[in-house]
Protein backbone atom coordinates (compact mmCIF):
# COMPACT_ATOMS: atom_id res chain seq x y z
CA UNK A 1 0.00 0.00 0.00
CA UNK A 2 2.24 2.80 1.21
CA UNK A 3 4.85 3.86 -1.34
CA UNK A 4 3.55 1.32 -3.76
CA UNK A 5 0.44 1.04 -5.80
CA UNK A 6 -1.54 -1.70 -4.38
CA UNK A 7 -4.66 -3.11 -5.90
CA UNK A 8 -7.97 -2.97 -4.11
CA UNK A 9 -8.79 -6.51 -5.00
CA UNK A 10 -12.02 -8.10 -4.03
CA UNK A 11 -13.68 -11.32 -3.11
CA UNK A 12 -16.33 -12.66 -0.83
CA UNK A 13 -17.78 -14.84 1.90
CA UNK A 14 -21.29 -14.53 3.91
CA UNK A 15 -23.46 -11.85 7.31
CA UNK A 16 -23.87 -8.54 9.19
CA UNK A 17 -25.68 -5.30 9.88
CA UNK A 18 -23.80 -2.03 10.00
CA UNK A 19 -24.41 1.60 10.93
CA UNK A 20 -23.24 3.89 8.17
CA UNK A 21 -23.03 7.49 7.10
CA UNK A 22 -22.93 8.96 3.61
CA UNK A 23 -19.57 9.14 1.85
CA UNK A 24 -18.80 12.71 0.88
CA UNK A 25 -18.00 13.31 -2.78
CA UNK A 26 -14.80 15.22 -2.18
CA UNK A 27 -13.17 14.44 -5.54
CA UNK A 28 -16.31 14.14 -7.64
CA UNK A 29 -15.09 15.85 -10.80
CA UNK A 30 -11.39 15.00 -10.76
CA UNK A 31 -11.43 11.85 -12.90
CA UNK A 32 -11.98 12.37 -16.61
CA UNK A 33 -11.84 9.77 -19.36
CA UNK A 34 -10.14 10.73 -22.59
CA UNK A 35 -9.06 8.40 -25.37
CA UNK A 36 -5.65 8.67 -27.00
CA UNK A 37 -4.75 7.62 -30.53
CA UNK A 38 -2.46 4.62 -30.92
CA UNK A 39 -0.12 6.71 -33.06
CA UNK A 40 0.52 9.09 -30.18
CA UNK A 41 0.38 6.37 -27.50
CA UNK A 42 2.18 3.31 -28.93
CA UNK A 43 2.65 1.77 -25.47
CA UNK A 44 -0.98 1.90 -24.35
CA UNK A 45 -2.40 -1.59 -24.03
CA UNK A 46 -5.17 -2.89 -26.28
CA UNK A 47 -6.74 -5.52 -24.02
CA UNK A 48 -5.12 -5.07 -20.59
CA UNK A 49 -7.10 -2.91 -18.19
CA UNK A 50 -5.84 0.61 -17.62
CA UNK A 51 -7.57 4.00 -17.29
CA UNK A 52 -7.09 6.49 -20.13
CA UNK A 53 -4.72 8.59 -18.05
CA UNK A 54 -2.94 9.08 -14.73
CA UNK A 55 -1.63 6.69 -12.04
CA UNK A 56 -3.47 3.53 -11.04
CA UNK A 57 -2.95 0.63 -9.08
CA UNK A 58 -9.07 -5.19 -7.62
CA UNK A 59 -12.50 -7.48 -8.35
CA UNK A 60 -15.74 -8.99 -7.08
CA UNK A 61 -18.91 -10.29 -8.72
CA UNK A 62 -22.34 -8.94 -7.76
CA UNK A 63 -25.63 -9.60 -9.56
CA UNK A 64 -23.72 -11.10 -12.50
CA UNK A 65 -21.42 -8.10 -12.96
CA UNK A 66 -17.71 -8.05 -12.25
CA UNK A 67 -16.59 -4.98 -10.33
CA UNK A 68 -13.07 -3.61 -10.59
CA UNK A 69 -12.07 -1.24 -7.77
CA UNK A 70 -8.58 0.09 -8.04
CA UNK A 71 -6.31 2.72 -6.58
CA UNK A 72 -6.17 5.77 -8.75
CA UNK A 73 -4.57 9.19 -8.66
CA UNK A 74 -7.03 11.50 -10.43
CA UNK A 75 -4.52 14.35 -10.36
CA UNK A 76 -1.50 12.88 -12.13
CA UNK A 77 0.62 10.02 -13.43
CA UNK A 78 2.62 9.56 -10.23
CA UNK A 79 1.88 8.19 -6.74
CA UNK A 80 -0.43 10.18 -4.44
CA UNK A 81 -3.98 11.60 -4.01
CA UNK A 82 -5.39 8.09 -3.90
CA UNK A 83 -9.09 7.33 -4.33
CA UNK A 84 -10.95 4.14 -5.25
CA UNK A 85 -11.87 4.20 -8.94
CA UNK A 86 -14.52 1.79 -10.19
CA UNK A 87 -15.37 -0.04 -13.45
CA UNK A 88 -17.75 -2.90 -14.26
CA UNK A 89 -17.73 -5.73 -16.78
CA UNK A 90 -19.81 -8.68 -17.96
CA UNK A 91 -16.80 -10.65 -19.22
CA UNK A 92 -13.63 -9.46 -17.41
CA UNK A 93 -12.32 -8.06 -20.71
CA UNK A 94 -14.53 -5.09 -21.62
CA UNK A 95 -14.99 -2.48 -18.89
CA UNK A 96 -17.32 0.48 -18.31
CA UNK A 97 -16.03 3.22 -16.00
CA UNK A 98 -18.08 4.78 -13.22
CA UNK A 99 -17.52 7.60 -10.76
CA UNK A 100 -14.80 6.72 -8.22
CA UNK A 101 -16.40 4.71 -5.40
CA UNK A 102 -14.65 5.93 -2.23
CA UNK A 103 -13.04 9.29 -1.46
CA UNK A 104 -11.25 10.65 1.59
CA UNK A 105 -14.04 12.19 3.68
CA UNK A 106 -13.73 11.03 7.31
CA UNK A 107 -10.99 11.64 9.88
CA UNK A 108 -10.20 7.93 9.51
CA UNK A 109 -9.32 8.22 5.79
CA UNK A 110 -8.75 11.92 5.20
CA UNK A 111 -5.19 11.30 3.97
CA UNK A 112 -6.03 8.52 1.54
CA UNK A 113 -8.24 5.50 0.85
CA UNK A 114 -5.91 2.55 0.34
CA UNK A 115 -5.98 -1.17 -0.28
CA UNK A 116 -8.64 -3.51 0.98
CA UNK A 117 -10.97 -6.35 0.06
CA UNK A 118 -14.67 -7.09 -0.27
CA UNK A 119 -16.71 -9.72 1.53
CA UNK A 120 -20.21 -10.83 0.57
CA UNK A 121 -22.17 -11.04 3.80
CA UNK A 122 -24.77 -13.74 4.49
CA UNK A 123 -27.49 -11.30 3.49
CA UNK A 124 -25.88 -11.00 0.05
CA UNK A 125 -24.65 -7.49 0.82
CA UNK A 126 -21.10 -6.59 -0.23
CA UNK A 127 -18.95 -5.02 2.48
CA UNK A 128 -15.60 -3.38 1.90
CA UNK A 129 -12.85 -3.27 4.49
CA UNK A 130 -10.09 -0.87 3.50
CA UNK A 131 -7.10 0.90 4.95
CA UNK A 132 -7.36 4.62 5.52
CA UNK A 133 -4.68 7.10 6.51
CA UNK A 134 -6.19 9.14 9.33
CA UNK A 135 -5.64 12.75 10.30
CA UNK A 136 -2.55 11.74 12.33
CA UNK A 137 -1.12 9.74 9.39
CA UNK A 138 -1.84 6.41 11.07
CA UNK A 139 -3.01 3.37 9.12
CA UNK A 140 -6.46 2.24 10.30
CA UNK A 141 -9.14 -0.11 8.94
CA UNK A 142 -12.51 1.18 7.74
CA UNK A 143 -15.82 -0.16 6.42
CA UNK A 144 -18.04 0.90 3.52
CA UNK A 145 -21.14 -0.72 1.99
CA UNK A 146 -23.28 0.07 -1.09
CA UNK A 147 -25.97 2.70 -0.62
CA UNK A 148 -28.42 0.96 -2.96
CA UNK A 149 -28.30 -2.85 -3.14
CA UNK A 150 -30.77 -2.91 -6.02
CA UNK A 151 -28.25 -1.08 -8.20
CA UNK A 152 -26.15 -3.78 -9.94
CA UNK A 153 -23.51 -1.17 -10.73
CA UNK A 154 -23.02 -0.24 -7.04
CA UNK A 155 -22.28 3.35 -7.97
CA UNK A 156 -22.66 4.85 -4.48
CA UNK A 157 -21.02 3.74 -1.26
CA UNK A 158 -21.49 4.84 2.34
CA UNK A 159 -19.03 4.57 5.19
CA UNK A 160 -19.58 3.32 8.73
CA UNK A 161 -20.12 6.03 11.33
CA UNK A 162 -17.99 3.83 13.63
CA UNK A 163 -14.86 4.06 11.46
CA UNK A 164 -12.11 3.24 12.14
CA UNK A 165 -13.13 -0.27 13.10
CA UNK A 166 -9.57 -1.52 13.69
CA UNK A 167 -6.58 0.49 14.90
CA UNK A 168 -3.37 -0.22 16.76
CA UNK A 169 -2.85 0.57 20.41
CA UNK A 170 0.37 1.25 22.29
CA UNK A 171 0.31 -2.36 23.53
CA UNK A 172 0.74 -3.71 19.99
CA UNK A 173 4.37 -2.54 19.67
CA UNK A 174 3.76 -2.06 15.95
CA UNK A 175 4.41 1.15 14.08
CA UNK A 176 1.15 2.70 12.90
CA UNK A 177 2.65 2.95 9.40
CA UNK A 178 2.88 -0.86 9.22
CA UNK A 179 -0.77 -1.91 9.54
CA UNK A 180 -2.64 -2.26 6.27
CA UNK A 181 -4.48 -4.16 3.54
CA UNK A 182 -7.30 -6.21 5.10
CA UNK A 183 -8.16 -9.45 3.31
CA UNK A 184 -11.48 -10.89 2.34
CA UNK A 185 -13.11 -12.06 5.56
CA UNK A 186 -14.12 -15.66 6.23
CA UNK A 187 -16.36 -17.40 8.74
CA UNK A 188 -14.96 -19.74 11.38
CA UNK A 189 -16.80 -22.70 12.92
CA UNK A 190 -18.15 -20.42 15.69
CA UNK A 191 -19.71 -18.13 13.03
CA UNK A 192 -17.31 -15.32 13.85
CA UNK A 193 -15.76 -13.42 10.97
CA UNK A 194 -11.98 -13.49 10.57
CA UNK A 195 -9.77 -11.09 8.65
CA UNK A 196 -6.02 -10.60 8.52
CA UNK A 197 -4.08 -7.35 8.26
CA UNK A 198 -0.51 -7.13 6.92
CA UNK A 199 2.14 -5.88 9.33
CA UNK A 200 5.64 -6.34 10.73
CA UNK A 201 7.69 -6.06 13.90
CA UNK A 202 11.25 -5.20 12.96
CA UNK A 203 11.98 -7.75 10.20
CA UNK A 204 9.28 -10.23 11.25
CA UNK A 205 6.34 -10.27 8.83
CA UNK A 206 2.92 -10.65 10.42
CA UNK A 207 -0.63 -11.58 9.40
CA UNK A 208 -2.49 -9.99 12.31
CA UNK A 209 -5.84 -11.69 12.93
CA UNK A 210 -9.05 -9.86 13.89
CA UNK A 211 -12.46 -11.37 14.68
CA UNK A 212 -16.04 -10.06 14.72
CA UNK A 213 -19.58 -11.36 15.23
CA UNK A 214 -21.29 -8.53 13.34
CA UNK A 215 -18.61 -7.18 10.94
CA UNK A 216 -18.55 -3.87 12.84
CA UNK A 217 -17.06 -4.59 16.28
CA UNK A 218 -13.67 -6.24 15.79
CA UNK A 219 -11.15 -7.51 18.34
CA UNK A 220 -7.56 -8.63 17.84
CA UNK A 221 -6.68 -12.28 18.33
CA UNK A 222 -3.95 -13.02 20.86
CA UNK A 223 -1.73 -14.52 18.16
CA UNK A 224 -1.32 -13.77 14.45
CA UNK A 225 -2.62 -16.22 11.89
CA UNK A 226 1.00 -16.64 10.80
CA UNK A 227 4.36 -14.89 10.93
CA UNK A 228 7.83 -15.40 9.49
CA UNK A 229 11.19 -14.01 10.51
CA UNK A 230 13.33 -11.84 8.26
CA UNK A 231 10.66 -11.25 5.64
CA UNK A 232 9.91 -7.57 6.25
CA UNK A 233 6.58 -5.86 5.76
CA UNK A 234 3.70 -8.03 4.53
CA UNK A 235 1.57 -6.01 2.14
CA UNK A 236 -1.68 -7.12 0.50
CA UNK A 237 -1.95 -10.51 2.20
CA UNK A 238 -4.41 -13.01 0.74
CA UNK A 239 -5.67 -16.18 2.42
CA UNK A 240 -7.93 -18.69 0.68
CA UNK A 241 -8.68 -22.42 0.29
CA UNK A 242 -7.96 -24.53 -2.80
CA UNK A 243 -9.29 -27.99 -3.60
CA UNK A 244 -6.86 -30.90 -3.44
CA UNK A 245 -8.21 -32.21 -6.75
CA UNK A 246 -9.64 -30.44 -9.77
CA UNK A 247 -9.59 -26.89 -11.03
CA UNK A 248 -12.76 -25.50 -9.44
CA UNK A 249 -12.54 -22.74 -6.90
CA UNK A 250 -14.33 -22.69 -3.53
CA UNK A 251 -15.79 -20.13 -1.15
CA UNK A 252 -13.27 -18.37 1.08
CA UNK A 253 -14.86 -19.79 4.27
CA UNK A 254 -14.52 -23.45 3.24
CA UNK A 255 -12.25 -25.74 5.25
CA UNK A 256 -11.95 -29.50 5.64
CA UNK A 257 -10.05 -32.62 4.53
CA UNK A 258 -10.39 -31.91 0.80
CA UNK A 259 -8.70 -28.51 0.77
CA UNK A 260 -5.37 -26.87 1.36
CA UNK A 261 -4.92 -23.21 2.20
CA UNK A 262 -2.77 -20.62 0.49
CA UNK A 263 -1.19 -17.66 2.24
CA UNK A 264 0.17 -15.06 -0.16
CA UNK A 265 1.98 -11.91 0.86
CA UNK A 266 3.49 -9.06 -1.11
CA UNK A 267 6.98 -8.28 0.10
CA UNK A 268 7.47 -4.54 0.35
CA UNK A 269 11.27 -4.88 0.14
CA UNK A 270 11.42 -6.65 -3.21
CA UNK A 271 7.98 -6.03 -4.75
CA UNK A 272 7.42 -9.77 -5.20
CA UNK A 273 4.23 -11.75 -4.50
CA UNK A 274 5.17 -15.00 -2.78
CA UNK A 275 3.02 -17.76 -1.33
CA UNK A 276 3.06 -20.95 0.67
CA UNK A 277 0.62 -23.87 0.68
CA UNK A 278 -0.37 -25.39 3.98
CA UNK A 279 -3.06 -26.26 6.52
CA UNK A 280 -5.40 -24.02 8.50
CA UNK A 281 -6.57 -24.96 11.98
CA UNK A 282 -9.78 -22.93 12.15
CA UNK A 283 -10.29 -23.66 15.85
CA UNK A 284 -6.91 -22.39 17.00
CA UNK A 285 -6.78 -19.98 14.04
CA UNK A 286 -3.25 -20.94 13.05
CA UNK A 287 -1.92 -21.45 9.52
CA UNK A 288 1.00 -23.89 9.10
CA UNK A 289 2.89 -24.13 5.78
CA UNK A 290 3.55 -27.61 4.47
CA UNK A 291 6.89 -29.22 5.24
CA UNK A 292 9.47 -28.07 2.73
CA UNK A 293 7.76 -24.77 2.01
CA UNK A 294 10.15 -21.87 1.66
CA UNK A 295 8.99 -18.67 3.32
CA UNK A 296 10.38 -15.44 1.99
CA UNK A 297 11.50 -14.05 -1.32
CA UNK A 298 13.19 -17.27 -2.44
CA UNK A 299 9.95 -19.22 -2.14
CA UNK A 300 7.16 -19.75 -4.67
CA UNK A 301 5.91 -16.72 -6.58
CA UNK A 302 2.76 -16.11 -8.55
CA UNK A 303 4.85 -14.43 -11.21
CA UNK A 304 8.59 -13.99 -11.59
CA UNK A 305 8.42 -10.64 -13.38
CA UNK A 306 6.53 -7.38 -12.90
CA UNK A 307 3.56 -8.50 -10.81
CA UNK A 308 2.59 -7.10 -7.42
CA UNK A 309 -0.22 -6.50 -4.92
CA UNK A 310 -2.29 -9.38 -6.26
CA UNK A 311 -5.63 -10.56 -4.92
CA UNK A 312 -7.92 -13.51 -5.63
CA UNK A 313 -11.70 -13.71 -5.52
CA UNK A 314 -14.14 -16.59 -5.80
CA UNK A 315 -16.37 -16.37 -8.85
CA UNK A 316 -19.40 -18.35 -7.65
CA UNK A 317 -21.09 -18.15 -11.06
CA UNK A 318 -18.27 -19.97 -12.88
CA UNK A 319 -17.01 -21.88 -9.78
CA UNK A 320 -13.47 -20.64 -10.18
CA UNK A 321 -10.97 -18.63 -8.18
CA UNK A 322 -9.61 -15.71 -10.14
CA UNK A 323 -6.32 -13.94 -9.56
CA UNK A 324 -5.74 -10.34 -10.56
CA UNK A 325 -2.77 -8.09 -10.04
CA UNK A 326 -1.06 -4.84 -10.82
CA UNK A 327 1.85 -4.70 -13.29
CA UNK A 328 4.24 -2.04 -12.10
CA UNK A 329 6.26 0.17 -14.39
CA UNK A 330 9.69 -0.25 -15.96
CA UNK A 331 9.80 3.25 -17.44
CA UNK A 332 11.25 6.25 -15.62
CA UNK A 333 9.08 8.68 -13.66
CA UNK A 334 9.94 11.34 -16.24
CA UNK A 335 8.67 9.08 -19.04
CA UNK A 336 5.53 8.26 -17.04
CA UNK A 337 4.74 11.96 -16.71
CA UNK A 338 5.50 12.50 -20.39
CA UNK A 339 3.11 9.76 -21.55
CA UNK A 340 0.51 10.85 -18.99
CA UNK A 341 -0.13 7.53 -17.26
CA UNK A 342 1.51 4.64 -15.44
CA UNK A 343 0.44 1.23 -14.24
CA UNK A 344 -1.74 -1.47 -15.79
CA UNK A 345 -3.55 -4.58 -14.58
CA UNK A 346 -2.63 -8.10 -15.63
CA UNK A 347 -5.14 -10.28 -17.46
CA UNK A 348 -7.28 -12.06 -14.82
CA UNK A 349 -6.09 -15.63 -14.27
CA UNK A 350 -7.89 -18.76 -13.15
CA UNK A 351 -5.89 -20.32 -10.30
CA UNK A 352 -5.90 -23.84 -8.81
CA UNK A 353 -3.68 -26.35 -7.01
CA UNK A 354 -1.37 -28.44 -9.17
CA UNK A 355 -1.92 -32.20 -9.03
CA UNK A 356 1.40 -32.50 -7.16
CA UNK A 357 -0.06 -30.41 -4.32
CA UNK A 358 3.18 -28.46 -4.16
CA UNK A 359 2.36 -25.34 -6.19
CA UNK A 360 -0.40 -23.35 -7.84
CA UNK A 361 -1.22 -23.25 -11.55
CA UNK A 362 -2.46 -20.13 -13.35
CA UNK A 363 -4.07 -19.62 -16.76
CA UNK A 364 -5.66 -16.60 -18.44
CA UNK A 365 -9.45 -16.62 -18.00
CA UNK A 366 -11.20 -18.22 -20.96
CA UNK A 367 -13.02 -14.98 -21.79
CA UNK A 368 -9.85 -13.60 -23.33
CA UNK A 369 -10.24 -16.04 -26.23
CA UNK A 370 -13.23 -13.99 -27.46
CA UNK A 371 -10.72 -11.35 -28.54
CA UNK A 372 -8.81 -13.72 -30.83
CA UNK A 373 -8.98 -13.17 -34.62
CA UNK A 374 -6.92 -14.20 -37.68
CA UNK A 375 -5.43 -17.48 -36.52
CA UNK A 376 -2.03 -18.47 -37.93
CA UNK A 377 -0.77 -22.00 -37.28
CA UNK A 378 2.31 -24.13 -37.76
CA UNK A 379 2.68 -27.85 -37.04
CA UNK A 380 5.36 -30.57 -36.97
CA UNK A 381 8.16 -28.19 -37.89
CA UNK A 382 11.71 -29.41 -37.29
CA UNK A 383 13.48 -26.45 -35.77
CA UNK A 384 17.21 -26.66 -36.39
CA UNK A 385 19.78 -24.94 -34.22
CA UNK A 386 20.29 -21.31 -35.18
CA UNK A 387 16.85 -21.00 -36.82
CA UNK A 388 14.61 -17.94 -36.65
CA UNK A 389 11.10 -18.17 -38.14
CA UNK A 390 8.86 -15.14 -38.48
CA UNK A 391 5.22 -15.69 -37.52
CA UNK A 392 3.54 -13.42 -40.03
CA UNK A 393 -0.14 -12.77 -40.57
CA UNK A 394 -0.86 -11.59 -37.01
CA UNK A 395 -0.70 -8.16 -35.42
CA UNK A 396 2.57 -8.73 -33.59
CA UNK A 397 2.10 -5.82 -31.17
CA UNK A 398 -1.25 -7.20 -29.95
CA UNK A 399 -1.29 -10.99 -30.08
CA UNK A 400 -1.82 -14.28 -28.25
CA UNK A 401 0.64 -17.09 -29.05
CA UNK A 402 0.68 -20.73 -27.92
CA UNK A 403 3.43 -23.16 -28.88
CA UNK A 404 4.28 -26.77 -27.95
CA UNK A 405 7.84 -28.10 -28.29
CA UNK A 406 9.09 -31.67 -28.47
CA UNK A 407 12.64 -32.58 -27.42
CA UNK A 408 14.08 -36.03 -27.92
CA UNK A 409 17.86 -36.02 -27.58
CA UNK A 410 18.10 -35.12 -23.88
CA UNK A 411 21.55 -36.62 -23.41
CA UNK A 412 23.14 -33.63 -25.10
CA UNK A 413 21.78 -31.19 -22.53
CA UNK A 414 24.28 -29.00 -20.72
CA UNK A 415 25.17 -30.03 -17.19
CA UNK A 416 23.61 -27.90 -14.45
CA UNK A 417 26.36 -26.93 -12.05
CA UNK A 418 25.47 -27.35 -8.33
CA UNK A 419 26.07 -23.65 -7.73
CA UNK A 420 23.49 -22.62 -10.35
CA UNK A 421 20.62 -22.28 -7.91
CA UNK A 422 19.42 -18.76 -8.77
CA UNK A 423 17.30 -18.96 -11.94
CA UNK A 424 17.11 -15.21 -12.50
CA UNK A 425 20.88 -14.87 -12.32
CA UNK A 426 21.25 -17.88 -14.61
CA UNK A 427 18.91 -16.30 -17.17
CA UNK A 428 20.92 -13.08 -17.00
CA UNK A 429 24.19 -14.91 -17.65
CA UNK A 430 22.73 -17.21 -20.29
CA UNK A 431 20.41 -14.92 -22.21
CA UNK A 432 18.85 -15.46 -25.62
CA UNK A 433 22.08 -14.60 -27.44
CA UNK A 434 24.15 -17.17 -25.52
CA UNK A 435 24.15 -20.36 -27.56
CA UNK A 436 23.60 -23.59 -25.66
CA UNK A 437 22.84 -27.18 -26.49
CA UNK A 438 19.11 -27.64 -25.81
CA UNK A 439 18.20 -23.98 -25.93
CA UNK A 440 17.66 -21.19 -25.75
CA UNK A 441 14.48 -21.72 -27.79
CA UNK A 442 11.14 -19.95 -27.68
CA UNK A 443 9.69 -16.66 -28.91
CA UNK A 444 11.09 -13.27 -29.86
CA UNK A 445 8.27 -10.80 -29.24
CA UNK A 446 7.96 -7.05 -29.80
CA UNK A 447 10.96 -7.45 -32.08
CA UNK A 448 12.19 -4.89 -34.59
CA UNK A 449 13.27 -5.55 -38.15
CA UNK A 450 16.86 -6.76 -37.84
CA UNK A 451 16.32 -7.68 -34.15
CA UNK A 452 18.01 -4.59 -32.69
CA UNK A 453 15.13 -4.70 -30.24
CA UNK A 454 13.42 -7.84 -29.00
CA UNK A 455 12.09 -9.42 -25.84
CA UNK A 456 13.00 -13.11 -25.74
CA UNK A 457 10.86 -15.61 -23.85
CA UNK A 458 12.53 -18.99 -23.92
CA UNK A 459 13.51 -22.30 -22.36
CA UNK A 460 16.91 -23.89 -21.77
CA UNK A 461 17.27 -27.51 -20.67
CA UNK A 462 19.98 -28.77 -18.34
CA UNK A 463 21.04 -32.17 -17.10
CA UNK A 464 20.69 -32.10 -13.33
CA UNK A 465 21.16 -34.71 -10.64
CA UNK A 466 18.94 -37.64 -11.64
CA UNK A 467 16.62 -35.40 -13.68
CA UNK A 468 16.43 -32.84 -16.44
CA UNK A 469 15.93 -29.25 -15.36
CA UNK A 470 13.95 -26.70 -17.40
CA UNK A 471 14.85 -23.04 -17.07
CA UNK A 472 12.32 -20.46 -18.30
CA UNK A 473 13.51 -16.92 -18.98
CA UNK A 474 12.20 -13.56 -20.11
CA UNK A 475 15.21 -11.69 -21.45
CA UNK A 476 14.53 -7.96 -21.67
CA UNK A 477 18.16 -6.88 -22.02
CA UNK A 478 17.55 -5.87 -25.65
CA UNK A 479 13.90 -4.90 -25.36
CA UNK A 480 14.50 -1.20 -25.98
CA UNK A 481 17.09 1.26 -27.19
CA UNK A 482 15.89 3.57 -24.39
CA UNK A 483 18.39 2.84 -21.65
CA UNK A 484 16.31 4.67 -19.03
CA UNK A 485 13.98 1.66 -18.82
CA UNK A 486 14.34 -1.17 -16.33
CA UNK A 487 15.43 -4.06 -18.57
CA UNK A 488 15.95 -6.72 -15.92
CA UNK A 489 15.97 -10.32 -17.12
CA UNK A 490 13.63 -12.66 -15.23
CA UNK A 491 13.72 -16.41 -14.77
CA UNK A 492 12.44 -19.45 -12.90
CA UNK A 493 12.89 -23.20 -12.87
CA UNK A 494 9.89 -25.02 -14.31
CA UNK A 495 8.81 -28.18 -12.47
CA UNK A 496 7.94 -30.45 -15.38
CA UNK A 497 9.17 -33.89 -16.44
CA UNK A 498 9.93 -33.22 -20.10
CA UNK A 499 10.44 -36.92 -20.77
CA UNK A 500 6.73 -37.42 -20.03
CA UNK A 501 5.20 -34.07 -21.03
CA UNK A 502 5.53 -31.76 -24.01
CA UNK A 503 6.90 -28.33 -23.21
CA UNK A 504 4.45 -25.47 -23.76
CA UNK A 505 4.68 -21.70 -23.82
CA UNK A 506 1.94 -19.10 -24.11
CA UNK A 507 2.59 -15.37 -24.41
CA UNK A 508 0.05 -12.55 -24.30
CA UNK A 509 1.60 -9.59 -26.14
CA UNK A 510 0.05 -6.15 -25.77
CA UNK A 511 2.25 -3.25 -26.95
CA UNK A 512 4.24 -2.84 -23.73
CA UNK A 513 3.18 -5.99 -21.86
CA UNK A 514 4.33 -9.59 -22.31
CA UNK A 515 2.62 -12.10 -20.00
CA UNK A 516 4.11 -15.57 -20.46
CA UNK A 517 2.94 -18.94 -19.11
CA UNK A 518 5.26 -21.96 -19.15
CA UNK A 519 4.29 -25.59 -18.68
CA UNK A 520 0.56 -24.88 -18.80
CA UNK A 521 0.85 -22.12 -16.19
CA UNK A 522 3.28 -23.60 -13.68
CA UNK A 523 5.61 -20.66 -14.22
CA UNK A 524 4.42 -17.18 -15.15
CA UNK A 525 6.63 -14.24 -16.08
CA UNK A 526 5.29 -10.78 -16.88
CA UNK A 527 7.49 -8.22 -18.60
CA UNK A 528 6.88 -4.49 -19.04
CA UNK A 529 8.86 -3.26 -22.05
CA UNK A 530 9.08 -0.04 -24.03
CA UNK A 531 10.68 -0.60 -27.46
CA UNK A 532 11.49 2.42 -29.58
CA UNK A 533 11.52 0.62 -32.95
CA UNK A 534 9.22 -2.39 -32.49
CA UNK A 535 6.00 -0.44 -32.04
CA UNK A 536 2.58 -0.86 -33.66
CA UNK A 537 2.94 -2.10 -37.28
CA UNK A 538 6.74 -2.13 -36.99
CA UNK A 539 6.65 -4.92 -34.39
CA UNK A 540 7.50 -8.49 -35.44
CA UNK A 541 6.99 -11.93 -33.89
CA UNK A 542 9.44 -14.83 -34.29
CA UNK A 543 10.05 -18.34 -33.05
CA UNK A 544 13.74 -19.05 -32.51
CA UNK A 545 16.18 -21.79 -31.58
CA UNK A 546 19.65 -20.64 -30.58
CA UNK A 547 20.75 -24.05 -29.36
CA UNK A 548 23.02 -26.47 -31.16
CA UNK A 549 20.43 -29.24 -31.18
CA UNK A 550 17.27 -29.45 -33.25
CA UNK A 551 13.89 -29.45 -31.59
CA UNK A 552 10.39 -29.85 -33.04
CA UNK A 553 7.55 -27.36 -32.96
CA UNK A 554 4.67 -29.77 -32.55
CA UNK A 555 2.11 -27.01 -32.89
CA UNK A 556 2.08 -23.23 -32.90
CA UNK A 557 -1.03 -21.07 -32.93
CA UNK A 558 -1.03 -17.29 -32.98
CA UNK A 559 -3.91 -14.84 -33.07
CA UNK A 560 -4.24 -11.13 -33.48
CA UNK A 561 -6.17 -9.71 -30.54
CA UNK A 562 -9.08 -7.31 -30.84
CA UNK A 563 -8.95 -4.16 -28.73
CA UNK A 564 -11.11 -4.44 -25.64
CA UNK A 565 -13.58 -1.74 -24.58
CA UNK A 566 -12.03 -0.13 -21.52
CA UNK A 567 -13.73 3.27 -21.40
Amino acid sequence: MANSNLGLFFVFALLGIVELEASHRVYKHLQTFQSSSSANQPYRTGYHFQPPKNWINGVMIYKGLYHFFYQYNPKGAVWGNIVWAHSTSEDLMNWTPHEPAIYPSQPSDINGCWSGSATILSSGKPAMLYTGIDSQNRQVQNLAIPKNLSDPYLTEWVKSAKNPLMQLTAQNHINASSFRDPTTAWLGPNKEWRVIIGSKVNRQGLAILYKSKNFVNWYQSKTPLHSADNTGMWECPDFFPVLLHGQNGVDTSLNGPNVKHVLKVSFDDTKHDCYTIGSYDNVEDIYTPDEGSVEGDSGLRYDYGKYYASKTFFDNVQNRRILTSWINESSSVADDIKKGWSGVHAIPRKIWLDESGKQLVQWPVVEIEKLRVNNVSLANKLFKGGSVIEISGVTAAQADVEVWFEIKDFEKAEVLEPSWTNPQLLCSRMGASVKGSLGPFGLLVLASDGLKERTAVFFRIFKGHNKYVVLMCSDQSRSSLNQDNDMTTYGAFLDVDIRQHKLSLRSLIDHSIVESFGGGGKVCITSRVYPTLAINEAAHLYAFNNGNQSIKILELNAWSMKTAKIS
